[in-house]
């Protein structure tokens, strides 16, 4: 069987073309994490409080979490470079589309339309990412296109709360929306064409849901990256009330979480490339020490934006579970790569969920460092899990007669 030959594109043009794929990536995360500063704008609107306007949040964590799978199934014939430009099509067009709801109810709709394609963007992204580059740096790829996200909340995510303050927060969403059109002119221009995988299907992308460690895989993910969702939910009041911060800090410690991820995305393709397994066990035990940690020196401020830039780089595990992903998912790695994203945005519910019932009941503002840590923890014990079983299958392999 003669194997289909893959691009090698020159140096400049993989630069070009990661640059393309983290463009898509700064559009998303601003678009996910900016209606956060722009609730009160959009709750004054439509005469409804902040906790209701929320439900439009709600609504995108939703889209994510079902767009990934069903879209990476679906389209699992489509070319990658033609699925992606697809997939920022229908982001811009839920962000223009919020841009100009006629009210709340449709706002809601609008979002959960703009978060369908968030995570098999991630998903697709990642595998071209890997597939540029050599082997022995695909890690290093996938943390470069991670970028892109990182870099929206140091800069993305302030300018347009500013932009969407000044304007409006439909001005804001429109400007969302045209970084999705930018994004789709730069893939059509330097994303890489790559042949659809011989005997690609969607019954072969659903095989993956088959495999135990795919799901231990997403698991890890949700459970153990759910801890960081638990500090960071509240880290805004966490600061006003535990570390006694003006309101007008709390921009500047959430921009430094964006200079923590960016330094993790790098260092954490570095090192997965190197030792995925021993990296994905020391970010596990980096969370659960963190996290911890906020407990007690989340009082200062000085002491809580320490946590929240060393969160930040703890973002370094996201290259190395897509990697891990990757790894166990064998021809299914479309849909296992998407729900990655999946995977990380219930943990995001997971973790706000139990942060907050830990500050209604009374422990503090930071002890959500504790609910976090145990479920980095989780992580840890789930991933052990996984291992055990993974060399108890090797084991029996070998055992085999050939």
């Amino acid at each position: 069987m003669t194997k289909t030959p893959q691009p090698h594109p020159v140096p400049f043009g993989t630069v070009l073309a990661l640059v393309a794929l983290a463009m898509g990536g700064f559009g998303i995360g601003t678009g996910e994490f900016a209606i956060m500063g722009l609730l009160p704008d959009v709750a004054g609107e439509f005469s409804i409080s902040p906790p209701q306007a929320g439900y439009a949040i709600s609504a995108y964590a939703l889209g994510v979490v079902l767009g990934a799978p069903i879209l990476a199934v679906f389209f699992a014939r489509v070319p990658r470079k033609i699925m992606l430009m697809g997939l920022m099509a229908a982001f811009a067009l839920g962000n223009l589309a919020s841009a100009f709801a006629p009210g709340f109810v449709w706002l809601v709709v609008f979002r959960f339309m703009a978060g369908l394609p968030h995570g098999a963007y991630f998903g697709i992204a990642g595998l071209v990412a890997a597939e540029i580059v050599a082997p022995e740096k695909r890690a290093q790829a996938i943390g470069r296109m991670m970028l892109g996200i990182s870099l929206s909340n140091v800069l993305g995510v302030p300018l347009v709360t500013w932009f969407g303050q000044l304007a409006s927060w439909r001005a804001a969403f429109a400007f969302v929306g045209m970084v999705g059109v930018v994004t789709i002119v730069l893939l059509f221009v330097f994303a890489p064409k790559i042949a659809v995988a011989e005997g690609a299907s969607p019954l072969r992308e659903l095989g993956a849901l088959a495999r135990k460690q795919v799901w231990l895989t997403l698991a890890v993910g949700s459970i153990g990256f759910g801890g960081m969702f638990a500090v960071y939910s509240y880290i805004a009041p966490t600061l006003i009330h535990a570390a006694g911060a003006a309101p007008a800090t709390v921009p500047l410690v959430m921009s430094v979480f964006g200079v923590g991820m960016i330094l993790g995305s790098i260092a954490g393709g570095w090192m997965a490339d190197r030792a995925l397994h021993r990296t994905i066990w020391v970010l596990l035990l980096w969370n659960v020490v963190v996290l911890g940690g906020f407990t007690f020196i989340g009082y200062s401020l000085a002491g809580a934006t320490l946590v929240v830039f060393l969160m930040g780089c703890g973002v370094a595990i996201v290259p190395a579970m897509q990697m891990r992903l990757m790894e166990v998912a064998h021809h299914a790695q479309t849909l296992a790569s998407s729900l990655n994203h999946s995977a990380l945005n219930i943990g995001n519910a997971l973790g706000a969920w139990l942060g907050g019932l830990s500050i209604v009941a009374g422990y503090g503002w930071t002890s959500t460092g504790w609910v976090g840590a145990a479920l980095a923890l989780g992580g840890m014990m789930i991933f052990a899990v996984s291992m055990a079983l993974e060399s108890m299958d090797r084991r029996k392999l070998a055992a085999c007669p050939a």
